[in-house]
């Protein structure tokens, strides 16, 4: 009977369950055939009916059990993008009470101190070259970037400059006599 019907069901079954699933419900077809041999009607001419019906069974369970992995699949996605959408809203409202705050340290600036930290900042340009946009000495720039950092400090209640580092909010430099 195997030899006769198993290349029919496991056709069948690939179609509709896949490659992956037809194997295991063939031979589970047959197993299943095996152990109910002796409820097979002997009267019947073609055992196909009955292979195809214990493989639609089969099947029937295969699908069921894939919709119960895929529905809990669904609700763990949904909630992990629900979380993924929370974090995001979260990020997204912090960002823009950071800007606004942010905006607000920059309207009190002094315009020049303001435009010399965003040549700074935004057009990345050294202390020489901020030197060279604005027409002025090194010394000014390194000044009015001070005021500026002193100035956001001042509205994000920063800590003051530690010991440790220098104007420019990196590490001092050991002393010399250290």
């Amino acid at each position: 009977m195997y030899d006769r019907h198993a290349s029919a069901i496991y056709r069948y079954a690939a179609r509709r369950a896949g490659d992956f699933a037809a194997d295991d419900v063939t031979s589970e077809t047959f197993l299943v055939a095996w152990e109910q041999l002796d409820s097979y009607d002997l009267s019947r001419d073609d055992a196909r009916p009955w292979l195809f019906g214990i493989a639609t069974n089969l099947l029937r369970q295969h699908h069921r059990a894939e919709a119960n992995v895929l529905k809990a699949a669904a609700k763990s996605a949904a909630r992990e993008a629900m979380a993924d959408d929370s974090d995001r809203i979260a990020a997204e409202v912090d960002a823009k009470v950071a800007t606004g705050r942010i905006a607000q340290a920059l309207r009190s600036m002094a315009d020049i101190d303001r435009e010399t930290l965003l040549l700074y900042a935004w057009a990345d340009l050294t202390y020489e070259g901020i030197a060279l946009a604005m027409s002025v000495p090194v010394g000014t720039v390194r000044s009015r970037l001070n005021r500026a950092r002193q100035t956001l400090r001042t509205q994000f209640n920063l800590e003051k400059l530690s010991e440790t580092e220098n104007h420019h909010g990196r590490p001092a430099a050991a002393p010399r006599n250290a």
